[in-house]
């Protein structure tokens, strides 16, 4: 009699052959490669709301600053509307914004006078006694980290609290050179 092999039939569910598993694996890479690009829009997106967010959070400082500190005068440092006022344990910005320079949801922040700007009030006269004078004028920037990898615009605002941006995602200077209104 003839000798029988036994052998192991191909679809009795105990395993996936090495071409069932590379068909899956092709499948799922394709479509990791295809969302990629959109999470790393959504990623930039958010940033760059943020960056305007800080914007906004700066002007409304330096709204409350002029009126309750600078004696009608702005802050020229956000480590100036981080000292609170006299007697006070308030700041005027939030804690995560300390200094000119600082990075923020992968935006670097700035303040200053802006351009044409006077003394209101000497440092001294300020309720927090500022290291700076309160000035007539203020300018703050946000510009990228990482220009393509936090943002792709850069924000500026100023006195009169409009937000302006340029696409080129440079620092944008005093005055709003090459900058367009935010609409």
């Amino acid at each position: 009699m003839g000798c029988l092999i036994a052998s192991r039939p191909a679809g009795d569910g105990r395993g996936f052959t090495l071409i069932e598993l590379l068909i899956v694996v092709g499948l799922i890479a394709t479509i990791a490669a295809v969302s990629f690009p959109g999470l790393v829009r959504a990623r930039v997106s958010a940033l760059e709301s943020a960056a305007m967010g800080s914007m906004r959070a700066v002007n409304s400082a330096q709204s409350t600053y002029s009126a309750s500190c600078g004696r009608g005068g702005y802050a020229q440092t956000l480590a100036d509307l981080q000292k609170p006022a006299a007697g006070s344990g308030l700041l005027f910005i939030s804690p995560d914004v300390p200094a000119n320079g600082v990075i923020k949801s992968g935006y670097i922040m700035n303040l200053s006078a802006d351009t044409g700007a006077a003394i209101v009030a000497l440092s001294a006269n300020t309720c927090n006694l500022a290291t700076l004078d309160a000035v007539s004028l203020y300018f703050v920037e946000s510009h990228p980290a990482a220009t393509g990898l936090s943002g792709q615009r850069s924000f500026a605002s100023d006195t009169r609290a409009a937000l302006y941006w340029n696409g080129a995602g440079t620092t944008i200077a005093p005055g709003m050179a090459g900058a367009k209104p935010l609409q």
